[in-house]
């Protein structure tokens, strides 16, 4: 059933609990990739856009001019004085990826399917399918978010798609364990895989094609909530994205493709977190002072050899040249999310010690992924950009889930997800892409 129509049908529907029925399980879409050829694939796949800054990115693309880093960070193609916002950025991205689909270095699918997508990380294997899931499935909740967005980011990500008209990175969802999905999963990894090879940092990355997808899509059709795990501003800018482009075009019989954005579904057992560490550019007082200030009020043990939180309830801060270790006050309300060291630490430290109440939009803070090291942290004080780092205990996936599924929000980067899904190795085109049926075949 497409989504069009089964929307007129719950938009006449007057019965709630109708309405939850109807909508409570999962859709995977198989879709029509744009893919490397498989001469090429490895000099196109990329990092994510949201791992590197603009420096970065122009770093590793130099000299690679099929690097997918074009379409996810065009700004690299265009002079470094350049605003990353300015509508040139956009228009350039645009022209990369009519570029990458136009090339005789990819390949469109010739029918909708399916894939297997596994990463593997020091011996440690991440198993999903990457396929397309619905707009209003997120919309509702069936795709359910755990942490709020952040403006500029949310608005940056939904002008991309708009100016290329299509979803070029996936997001990374995850579900719980379901055997007849892990079964079908192995069914397809004993075919030759499209894709297999280990990226510069060690990551192993194997795509597999599934020979049908209608198994798999059928199989998710009873999962009844898809958690989002990495790329909320993703899920976000899909759905505004086609907000606006619904508004500026004629109902249709069939639904456009970019009521669908391409994901990688995850198993819960899978997933990996690490921490998301936080800076604080600027400080109320000096740092000697704002340590002193601590000490007095929180349980602080000064000049510790080991800068990771060795369990929940603990943050290490760096300022003052050295690291400290700060134990979190027990949190006042009862429900998961604030029980969680993020919320706790908003609550006792940032909000009433900084006044960085809202951290979407407060310029005096920023985040910075795990997978950095603590090095980074250091790094980043000692240079003067900031003036206080802090180390926190990773959030576990149970905890994202629970989170979710009170219906409460995490603060925004909250959860640090590795290994990481590699750019540009299969691209959604909703340009040229509709989404349709579970049986794998092309939209009427």
């Amino acid at each position: 059933m497409r989504l069009h129509t089964l929307a007129c049908i719950l938009a006449s529907c007057s019965s709630i609990s109708l309405i939850k029925v109807a909508m409570s399980m999962a859709t995977v879409h198989p879709f029509r990739a744009v893919r490397p050829r498989p001469q090429h694939f490895e000099e196109i796949a990329s990092v994510p856009y949201d791992v590197v800054d603009t420096s970065e990115a122009r770093d590793r693309a130099e000299g690679k001019p099929r690097s997918f880093l074009h379409v996810a960070r065009p700004e690299i193609d265009l002079a470094p004085e350049r605003d990353l916002y300015d509508d040139a950025v956009y228009e350039q991205g645009a022209v990369n990826l009519r570029r990458f689909v136009e090339a005789d270095y990819t390949v469109r699918e010739e029918a909708p399917t399916v894939y297997v997508y596994r990463l593997v990380m020091d011996g440690r294997e991440q198993t999903g399918v990457f396929g397309g899931v619905s707009v209003a499935e997120y919309d509702e909740g069936t795709i359910v978010k755990h942490e709020e967005t952040r403006p500029a980011k949310e608005d940056d990500r939904t002008r991309h798609i708009l100016a290329q008209q299509a979803h070029a990175e996936p997001v990374m969802l995850t579900y719980r364990d379901d055997e007849t999905i892990h079964s079908l999963v192995s069914d397809v990894q004993a075919q030759d895989p499209l894709y297999d090879f280990e990226a510069e940092d060690g990551v192993r990355h194997t795509v597999w094609k599934a020979p049908a997808p209608s198994p798999l899509v059928e199989a998710f059709q009873n999962v009844e909530h898809l958690y989002i795990a990495d790329g909320h501003h993703r899920c976000k800018a899909a759905s505004r994205a086609a907000a606006t482009l619904r508004q500026s075009e004629e109902a249709e019989a069939d639904v456009p493709g970019y009521e669908m954005f391409t994901a990688v579904l995850f198993p819960m057992s899978h997933m990996h977190i690490m921490a998301y560490n936080r800076i604080v550019h600027e400080l109320p007082t000096s740092p000697r002072d704002f340590l002193e200030q601590l000490a007095r009020d929180f349980e602080v043990t000064r000049n510790v050899d080991d800068p990771v939180p060795a369990q929940k309830g603990l943050v290490c801060l760096y300022l003052d040249g050295a690291w400290h270790r700060l134990a979190l006050p027990e949190p006042e309300g009862d429900r998961v999310v604030d029980r969680l060291d993020v919320s706790r630490l908003s609550e006792h430290l940032l909000e009433p010690r900084l006044g960085i109440s809202d951290q979407r939009r407060d310029p005096n803070i920023d985040f910075v992924g795990g997978i950095r090291g603590t090095d980074a942290l250091e790094a980043r004080v000692e240079s003067g950009a900031a003036q206080l780092a802090i180390s926190m205990y990773p959030t576990h996936i149970e905890e994202l889930v629970a989170v979710s599924d009170e219906g409460s929000l995490m603060p925004p980067k909250s959860t640090w997800f590795e290994p990481k899904l590699r750019s540009g190795l299969l691209v959604h085109d909703f340009a040229e892409d509709v989404p349709d049926d579970a049986s794998g075949a092309p939209a009427a």
